[in-house]
């Protein structure tokens, strides 16, 4: 038997005035995603926004329904956006931040696994990791660099690939 460990490196702020301005940019962006969130049974508004090579920025939201696993989540909203309308585009950037009106969210949120999945198909078809900020509003940001450092056995088949 092997004990192994696994450690991730991130850097935490704690206001958005400590980001570079085109990170506090992004993360206002995001925020401004949350009016376009559809969240009538979680009341849980989830909003991402996503920085292209080209400075591009494509918002998602996260899109709920009557019949649960039907929704979804506001990173594959933005994502997959992106791959319908620039297939070719190598993102740099995604700031992803939440609210509620049911309770105050005192750390910043994070990807559930199917996001980070899709999130790191496509650091693998652009071959470049992905910076993720994950923003509580008025609050604390934490900085990922790479998709690995949250999902360390990412599925991975290289005999799939055509």
């Amino acid at each position: 038997m092997n004990n192994l460990n696994i450690s991730i490196a991130y850097e935490s702020y704690d206001q958005l005035e400590e980001l570079n301005a085109a990170d506090q940019s992004l993360c206002v962006q995001a925020k401004e995603a949350l009016k376009t969130s559809y969240s009538p049974y979680s009341n849980f508004k989830v909003a991402t926004a996503v920085r292209l090579n080209d400075g591009v920025v494509v918002s998602g939201s996260n899109q709920e329904n009557l019949a649960y696993p039907s929704g979804l989540c506001a990173e594959r909203v933005a994502l997959f956006t992106i791959g319908a309308t620039y297939p070719n585009a190598i993102i740099e950037t995604m700031a992803i931040t939440a609210h509620t009106d049911s309770f105050k969210i005192e750390q910043p949120i994070t990807c559930c696994g199917a996001c980070l999945q899709v999130m790191a198909e496509f650091e693998r078809k652009q071959n470049k990791e992905i910076e993720v900020l994950f923003y509580c509003l008025d609050g604390k940001i934490l900085k990922v660099k790479g998709i690995k450092s949250l999902l360390p056995f990412v599925f991975v088949e290289d005999r799939l690939a055509v």
